[in-house]
């Protein structure tokens, strides 16, 4: 939306659209044709159903998403724990109506992403007066650790890459220090996650554990590369060679070598722009 961001030091920028727009398909068809673009690939939730759908319409360009009503499902908070159910994978509880709530809960905008709109109620008397068609509620884990797994999934359907990170610290939403963690049984809870539906390309799955049971549950899966995968990236994951080898239609092959406790830590750059964009 507009052209003076960060980014703009190292690649061109172009405006476009907002998401929802209905001439968002067309736009970037053109930008697509325009740019000679032969790699697409999705950073921001409301993205990924744009981009599924997008394949169908640029098949000659490399687009690694998932099945476009499997993203569908997945940017939905309702229609995914709903999902997560049906494939009897573990995850918080929640609640359809207030008479059921077991306080600690967590009121999550069913579209929702970074964080943004989230509520957190210690009792009755801070729920606020909601809507419980626009949000997920859940049981919230007062004592926990947030876990985010970077992940890939070749065109042929195969695990390629599986890589656990613990948030260390977030702000806005977004991972400033993470570290990656050889944890099995994530590892194992994700490729079992990865096989149950037709993901295809970079998915980040979280994860939060409960420290006072040691038990596991899936928070919620984006079908896109998570804000922090330059963490496993930096861990030799492979993802970024996984992308291009398949987008020159190269055969990749499973990376398990990555290099575990490896720490990302971001920190703020100023840039600057000039009136005559010199």
């Amino acid at each position: 939306m507009d052209k003076q961001v960060p980014i703009a030091c190292v690649g061109q920028v172009i405006e476009g659209l907002k998401w929802d727009d209905k001439r968002i398909l067309n736009d970037l068809k053109e930008n697509i044709e325009r740019y000679n673009i032969s790699i697409a690939l999705a950073f921001v939730d409301p993205a990924i159903s744009v981009i599924s759908e997008l394949k169908k319409v640029c098949p000659n360009v490399f687009i690694p998403v998932s099945d476009s009503s499997l993203c569908n499902i997945m940017f939905d908070k309702l229609l995914s724990v709903n999902w997560f159910k049906e494939k009897g994978i573990s995850q918080p509880d929640f609640y359809t109506t207030p008479e059921t709530f077991i306080y600690p809960v967590i009121l999550k905008p069913r579209g929702g992403s970074a964080s943004k709109g989230i509520i957190v109620c210690k009792s009755i008397e801070e729920s606020p007066p909601i809507d419980l068609h626009a949000y997920l509620v859940q049981n919230y884990i007062t004592n926990h650790t947030e876990y985010s797994v970077d992940c890939y999934v070749s065109r042929n359907g195969v695990v390629t890459s599986v890589v656990p990170r613990v948030r260390l610290e977030t702000l806005g939403g977004e991972v400033v220090r993470s570290k990656t963690v050889k944890d099995g049984v994530i590892i194992e809870l994700s490729k079992k996650i990865l096989s149950s539906g037709d993901f295809r390309g970079p998915i980040t799955i979280q994860y939060i554990k409960d420290n006072t049971t040691g038990k596991i549950n899936v928070m919620e899966i984006n079908p896109r590369l998570g804000g922090g995968v330059v963490t496993s990236i930096g861990a030799c994951s492979g993802i970024i060679s996984m992308i291009l080898d398949e987008s020159l239609g190269n055969d990749i092959n499973p990376v398990t070598d990555w290099k575990d406790n490896t720490i990302m830590v971001r920190y703020f750059n100023e840039v600057i722009f000039y009136a005559d964009n010199n």
